[in-house]
């Protein structure tokens, strides 16, 4: 959105520079202006002033310099829109919105009133918690176990949540307030009644070290809590609110900004009490993801703040799960101004015992090791492959191909591509040209197709031929032939035609041998795409890892049954690992969709070729993509013909997206 100059200048009018850098810079008198260790470096006297009269900040020592909009940008991470915004909403101004309806402003607006009071709410919590805190023997007791001080107790604003069913209910008179339940600090059970006839209700957290959650500005949005004692589950975390979402946020980044851009690097570790115990220890540049997966908005923020990150992970199988989730996020990113590296700590340690017991120079020199993204990627690529088999180099170059096409363009992109290829043992020219020929080694396009056989009832065999734009509830199309199990209605020939992006054809219609007795018959008609999904993948579960964490994020936001059956299948394979379906249907015992993935397993493995079964795969893949791409595109179309003149460029790159999506070579 543009806004014009005369509101910056007069929101700058408005707004006091001292009272924004008073934010999170202690400042005091020095004469005309006031004075304060600057929050860009390392100091220990004050060179940093801040002039009322000019509404100007200026470090003698590093150079920083700028307004109240500039010291936002660089201190708090914020986009200039982000920025203005902010201070509008301080001043009570409203920014010029010239392409929103007067009906979209003002959801705008209540929207961010409701995230004010939440923050409000939240907030009141995180002080409740805090005053329990010093009134818990045990739980400071616990916290001093750990090697942790008051003072960094008091940084991170620790607290106790006290055991009982309705605590809360002494920091908030009205118990019944819905914000309390919006907010995520009440849970309420609207199918259980109390004697007063309303829903039952109690607090979130209980009996729980608490560690509040903040982002970049400082405001509460959030909550994490361990147990003191044996417990499950060991960490709690808020739910997902109109202010957090643990994909995008981070713990720790709030109190590290500073000391991340001291030190010159990220420190991304796997948990609260990591964060915590590092900052006592010396590391106050730490972070940890919350409960979930690194995705490319976690390593979006950090880079707002450093161009050096490094992820801190466990050396067993878990941590190196993370660290791959990790490194599919960072790749987009990783552009040749930009340093990714992944640092494992022998299995027994986390990074507080491991400095603990080799002091913090051992850890510093662990950090300075750490593998970068060029060597890890080289490893994840040749994981699970006989570089001594001209088997095992093929299977690599397979792999190879996601990872260095997620990479920007450059000088390590063009770097790397000679590093895989003398692994692979094929020239640099010979594996790109392999690589746009074999769409990554699944399939070669086939020619002189014959018509397609009769088919009798049953599954269609690929006779629909429906493209991006079907719902999804339409029966998925194969764009490649079936595995030698072969005819899959009543008995005829059947085959696969062509694939819906492009119109391209490049399935042979043949015939095949029958799939065994029991299977005759069986395979039904009208399996959705996100259907053969569900199969494919709980049937060859260690192809999850080679989809990019935007595929996981896709798939597990799917409706249900799809959704909650990804998001079963993503934490199966977190705690254990890839697994063979024999083991993921013990696991499934006794789960709601039990039923429906046995079926869906049932119906993608009847051929018994996992090669094509992960060749389908792929194709099932890029087709839910593109149908994610074409429902966003929708819905910005819909969004331009109300006249959001914004929402334009989007649905144009949207559009560049889908056109690349169906140009490019058939996977």
């Amino acid at each position: 959105m543009a806004i014009p100059q005369t509101f910056i200048q007069e929101l700058l009018n408005r707004v006091d520079v001292v009272d924004v850098v008073g934010r999170y810079v202690q400042l005091k008198k020095g004469g005309a202006n006031l004075m304060g260790l600057c929050p860009f470096h390392g100091e220990k006297s004050p060179s940093f002033s801040v002039s009322p009269t000019k509404q100007f900040y200026h470090c003698f020592g590093c150079g920083a310099n700028g307004n109240a909009i500039g010291f936002l940008m660089e201190h708090a991470g914020m986009s200039f829109i982000e920025a203005v915004k902010d201070l509008a909403q301080q001043t009570g101004l409203q920014v010029p919105e010239d392409d929103a309806s007067p009906q979209d402003r003002e959801r705008a607006a209540q929207q961010r009133q409701k995230q004010v009071t939440l923050n409000d709410v939240l907030e009141k919590a995180a002080h409740a918690y805090m005053k329990h805190l010093k009134a818990s023997p045990r739980a400071v007791s616990y916290l001093k176990g750990r090697g942790l001080s008051g003072e960094i107790a008091k940084t991170f604003g620790l607290g106790y949540a006290p055991e009982g069913w309705r605590s809360l209910a002494s920091v908030f008179p009205d118990y019944t307030d819905p914000l309390l339940v919006e907010s995520g600090m009440v849970i309420a059970h609207e199918d259980e009644k109390g004697q007063d006839g309303e829903a039952k209700r109690y607090d979130r957290f209980r009996d729980r070290i608490m560690f509040p959650i903040r982002n970049v500005k400082g405001e509460y949005i959030g909550f994490g809590g361990r147990v003191l004692d044996k417990g499950e589950p060991k960490y709690l975390n808020s739910p997902e609110t109109p202010v957090f979402s643990k994909g995008r946020e981070l713990y720790g980044l709030f109190e590290a900004r500073t000391a991340i851009r001291v030190a010159g690097y990220a420190l991304v570790t796997e948990g609260y009490m990591d964060v915590v115990a590092l900052a006592q220890l010396g590391f106050a540049n730490a972070v940890a993801t919350l409960g979930t997966a690194c995705t490319p908005d976690h390593v979006q923020k950090l880079f707002r703040f450093t161009d050096s990150v490094v992820f801190s992970f466990d050396g067993d199988g878990a941590g190196r799960r993370a660290a791959r989730k990790a490194l599919d996020a960072a790749l987009p990113l990783a552009t040749d101004t930009r340093s990714v590296k992944f640092l494992f700590l022998p299995a027994e340690h986390d990074p507080d015992s491991y400095i603990r017991a080799n002091g913090e120079e051992a850890f510093a020199q662990c950090v300075k090791e750490a593998v970068p993204l060029s060597r890890f990627l080289v490893d994840a690529a040749s994981a699970d492959c006989d570089l001594g088999s001209a088997e095992g180099r093929a299977r690599m170059a397979s792999q190879a191909r996601p990872l260095w096409n997620a990479l920007p363009d450059g000088a390590l992109k063009r770097q790397l591509i000679t590093e895989l290829s003398n692994a692979i043992g094929i020239a640099s020219a010979d594996l790109l040209q392999l690589w746009q020929q074999t769409g990554g080694g699944a399939r070669s396009p086939r020619p002189n197709r014959e018509p397609p056989a009769p088919q009798e009832p049953g599954y269609d065999g690929g006779s629909h031929h429906q493209g991006h734009d079907d719902p999804q509830g339409g029966a998925y199309t194969p764009s490649y032939p079936p595995s030698s199990g072969g005819s899959y209605g009543g008995g005829g020939n059947s085959g696969y035609g062509k694939g819906s992006y492009g119109n391209k054809g490049y399935g042979k219609w043949r015939k095949g041998p029958p799939p065994p007795p029991r299977m005759l018959g069986s395979r039904r008609s009208g399996g959705s795409r996100a259907d053969r999904a569900v199969g494919l993948l709980l049937a060859n579960a260690q192809a999850w890892d080679t989809l990019s964490a935007d595929d996981h994020a896709m798939l597990a936001h799917l409706p249900a049954p799809h959704g909650p059956v990804f998001a079963w299948l993503e934490a199966q394979l977190h705690e254990h690992g890839p697994q063979p379906w024999a083991a993921l249907r013990e696991a499934l015992r006794g789960n709601d969709h039990e039923t429906f993935i046995c079926a869906e397993v049932e119906q993608a493995t009847m051929g018994a070729d996992s090669a094509l079964e992960l060749a389908e795969l792929a194709d099932v893949m890029d087709r839910l993509r593109g149908d994610a791409l074409e429902a966003l595109a929708g819905l910005l179309a819909a969004r331009v013909q109300q006249g959001d003149a914004s929402a334009f460029e989007d649905y144009k790159r949207v559009n560049e997206r889908i056109k690349a999506l169906k140009s490019a070579p058939p996977v």
